[in-house]
Order: C-alpha cells, then sequence, then structure tokens
C-alpha cells in the first residue's frame, strides 16, 4: 500500500452515509441511457462502493453487458454534491449483500450487489457557489424554503 488516498475519501464517504439517495446511469446494450435511483449505496473501501439490486433488472441487464457507470449524488438543500464514475459487476457475495442490506428501514429483498470499482469522484457544486459568495448555510435555508421543509442538516425539525 502506497499510502495514497484512493478516490473515496472521508469526506466522500461521509457524504454517502448523510446523502444515501442517489442516481446510478447507465448505457443498454442500444445505446438507451438508463437513470436509476438507489437508495443503499455504501463504501466498500476508498476505491469501491456497492449497491442493492432490490428493483433494478435494467441496471443490471445493462451492466452485464456495460459495466460503466456514473453515480450522482446531491443534497438537493445544500446543492452539492459528488459525480463518481466507475464499472459495475453484479455478485452475489453474502459480504458485499450484508453490507448493501443494512438500514435500509424495510425487510426488501436484496437479490444481489452491485460492486463498483470507482475510477473518478468529482464534486458538484451549483453555480450560486460559483458565481456569488453565498455561504452554505442561506444556500440550505433558501432551499428549505423552497422546498417547504425546514430541518437542519443532522434532520432535526427547526
Amino acid at each position: 500500500m502506497t499510502g495514497h488516498e484512493g478516490p473515496v475519501t472521508g469526506a466522500v464517504r461521509a457524504f454517502i452515509e448523510y446523502q444515501r439517495l442517489c442516481y446510478v446511469a447507465t448505457v443498454g446494450p442500444d445505446g438507451e441511457p438508463n437513470l436509476s435511483p438507489k437508495g443503499s449505496l455504501k463504501v466498500l473501501s476508498e476505491h469501491e462502493l456497492a449497491f442493492a439490486d432490490m428493483a433494478s433488472p435494467r441496471t443490471v441487464a445493462n451492466l452485464r453487458t456495460n459495466p460503466r457507470l456514473e453515480i450522482n449524488l446531491v443534497d438537493p438543500f445544500l446543492r452539492r454534491g459528488y459525480r463518481i464514475k466507475g464499472t459495475g459487476r453484479v455478485v452475489d457475495d453474502p459480504e458485499v449483500l450484508a453490507v448493501v442490506g443494512q438500514g435500509l428501514g424495510h425487510d426488501y429483498p436484496v437479490r444481489a450487489a452491485v460492486r463498483i470499482a470507482v475510477t473518478e469522484v468529482r464534486p458538484v457544486d451549483s453555480p450560486v457557489y460559483l458565481f456569488t459568495d453565498t455561504p452554505s448555510d442561506q444556500v440550505h435555508a433558501m432551499w428549505q424554503d423552497n422546498y417547504g421543509y425546514h430541518r437542519d442538516p443532522e434532520g432535526r425539525e427547526v
């Protein structure tokens, strides 16, 4: 081990654990894009992620013919997040299945898991951060008002 941190840094790990909902993009053999929401994304290591296949027939079929994927995680209030690129492999490894099944809140059937070798992680920032000096807490409050949702970043009602 070189001591070099992988693309899934501590900040990325914390964001995945906080955000929970992500969108996974794949492409079918006919070139048709597929975008699928996932609520089970977990960090396996600095180089690997995984999510559960509970109701993902098109995502799984696409990955079997073209393993490339992109994951998008964005906090809708902070207007920040990450774009994660990699390759996915459908597995039935009991250890990975146990990890992706943790914390789902229900007894959902986990058919398989998609194990992702992460090749790139890039931040996503709203133009509000690029073109203004608006602090993140003000951006958060503005979008909470926009959605009529009043909770702080830790999930407490305000």
